[in-house]
């Protein structure tokens, strides 16, 4: 792992583990310290972004913290004790790197159990939206809705300094622990069978995307466009059940994210292949609202409460041939900051000189939220 990355896992999980209850660092630093710590490149000192409000959270999930705090190698730092015998793993070993993997800049790492993902924040007007102004709602939301679409953020992190590297973009300032909705994918599977995983990242396709739609996208490398939303070209079968549930919850999590003028948002779809799955008529009928307690592998922690079937742990689809996973992600691009205005400004001098619409990031959040239900509902196929 390259020496960046390694001092950037290293300051996440440190702050983590050693965190006061008040998220502040366990260790204060010298004067010396606190002066020469804004010549780092890499290395920042994180402290914890309401705490309080997270362990909430994490209860509601019923995640347990003895569980959550070993994903990011709590054993390991108790472990690293001269005085003790038993050695375990490396502190630099527990979040692997997963690299860029969006137009954001954002870095993502993955706990080395595969549970959970770190990403960075790194632009002010997103983690600041969030931080100040989502994230109560959103908290609220998650609490009365456990089966909520909406990712489950479990830690946000803040730098307590400014230095030279958060300055030259080499350290990112903000992070959040989120869940892997891909957890499993790269365990064996106990029958003996080996199930396809498939996954797109979909947002709605109408809008104006300048790397696609200026000059047909031959201005842009192949690199650059593919990393536009994917797009899906077949359907996600459900029982009428299932289709249900499944649109109630859309309008729901989309309704909070309206309101709070949040755009640009994407449905992040899993489809595993099922060669093993019960056929449908072996699972009671459930109604809109109601969760089985009948388990599809894979299901383990933190993937429950609420009990499988659900989004995040897998639907069965009609035909008993697959098992879908869903989660609503990167929510937030706030169409009233400053940062949103002024590319709103931009996109509509363009439109003067060749009209192509508004982007995905520049449509008012009332629309965005329209065509993204549209491109939901145009994806489900319910088996009658």
């Amino acid at each position: 792992m390259p020496r960046r990355e390694i001092l950037i896992a290293r300051s996440v999980v440190y702050a983590i583990l050693t965190s006061l209850p008040t998220g502040e660092p366990a260790h204060k630093p010298s004067l010396i310290s606190r002066a020469l710590r804004l010549l780092r490149l890499f290395w920042l000192t994180f402290r914890l972004v309401r705490p309080d409000l997270f362990r909430a959270l994490r209860g509601i999930w019923q995640i347990k913290e003895a569980d959550y705090r070993a994903s990011f190698g709590a054993e390991s730092i108790e472990d690293s004790n001269p005085r003790k015998k038993k050695k375990k793993s490396k502190r630099n070993d527990v979040l692997e790197p997963m690299g860029d993997m969006g137009y954001s800049g954002s870095t993502f790492f993955s706990t080395s159990d595969k549970t959970y993902l770190v990403k960075s924040v790194p632009r002010h007007f997103e983690h600041d939206f969030f931080k100040n102004e989502l994230l109560l709602p959103y908290a609220e939301h998650m609490k009365e809705n456990p089966a909520s679409l909406l990712v489950r953020i479990t830690d946000m992190l803040e730098r307590t300094h400014k230095s030279i590297g958060e300055f030259l973009g080499l350290a990112p300032s903000h992070h959040i622990v989120m869940e892997n909705i891909l957890y499993g994918q790269d365990h064996t599977p106990s029958d003996g069978h080996e199930h396809k995983w498939e996954s797109w990242d979909l947002k709605p396709t109408s809008y104006f995307y300048p790397e696609r739609d200026i000059a047909g996208g031959a201005l842009t490398s192949e690199a650059t466009k593919s990393k536009l939303a994917d797009t899906f070209e077949d359907k996600i079968r459900l029982t009428k059940t299932d289709a249900a549930r499944f649109k109630e919850l859309l309008e729901k999590d989309t309704k909070l994210l309206a309101n709070s003028n949040a755009v640009d948002y994407s449905l992040f779809l899993v489809r595993i292949s099922a060669s093993e799955a019960p056929a449908p008529e072996d699972q009671p009928a459930l109604e809109p609202g109601q969760e089985s307690s009948e388990p599809i592998p894979p299901a383990q922690p933190p993937f429950s409460p609420p009990d499988p079937p659900s989004w995040r742990t897998g639907v069965l689809s009609s035909d008993g041939k697959e098992v879908y996973r869903a989660a609503i992600l990167d929510f937030f691009w706030a169409k009233h900051t400053v940062h949103a205005k002024v590319m709103t400004g931009l996109v509509r001098g363009y439109n003067l000189i060749d009209e192509q619409g508004p982007m995905s990031i520049t449509a008012e959040s009332s629309d965005y939220r329209n065509r993204f239900l549209e491109m939901c509902n145009e994806f489900i196929e319910v088996d009658e």
